[in-house]
């Protein structure tokens, strides 16, 4: 599990490795985004806003974990031999399970970002800056994440995860 004191590590996301990787980058965004809502709030007095930001960004924090093993199981499975008739299943498999992380960043990322713009109107207006970065920022996490669950749900477009990470950008207004 994430822990506070850990830090983002922007040389292991850059490192030429499998992970961390795009997912846990959109959700290390969202958590920026988070922390920025949470500040917004509390300048502004909205301490169950500030809370519900914490919560956000501890969420986001442990799904960057969590991402940086989800495609493990992709992987392996990629490994089996061409010719073996339970490979693309097996593919197809793990692919969806691997979209459960993405999802699950995209859609606090939209939550972060509605409660963020929500702070930028209803807050103190030099926090505004803040508190719309801090949308911007969780806006690109939710976008970035929901992408990376339709190219895992490519082969399956049938797929109600699919319908809930574009509701999740959507959602962006």
């Amino acid at each position: 599990m994430w822990r506070a004191d850990t830090p983002i590590d922007l040389d292991a996301l850059a490192a030429r490795t499998a992970a961390p990787g795009g997912g846990t980058g959109a959700a290390w965004g969202c958590a920026l985004g988070a922390a920025l809502a949470a500040m917004a709030a509390r300048f502004a007095g909205r301490e169950e806003d500030a809370a519900r930001a914490d919560v956000l960004r501890a969420r986001a924090l442990e799904l960057a974990e969590a991402d940086q093993g989800s495609w493990a199981p992709v992987l392996e499975a990629q490994r089996r031999p061409a010719g073996d008739p339970g490979r693309e299943a097996a593919v197809q498999a793990a692919l969806a399970q691997a979209s459960e992380t993405p999802l699950a960043i995209a859609e606090a990322a939209a939550e972060v970002a509605s409660l963020a713009r929500v702070l930028a109107g209803a807050g103190k207006p030099a926090l505004q800056g803040d508190a719309l970065a801090g949308a911007d920022l969780a806006a690109g996490a939710c976008r970035a994440a929901a992408r990376l669950v339709e190219l895992d749900l490519a082969g399956a477009p049938d797929d109600p995860r699919l319908a809930r990470a574009r509701a999740a950008v959507a959602g962006l207004g």
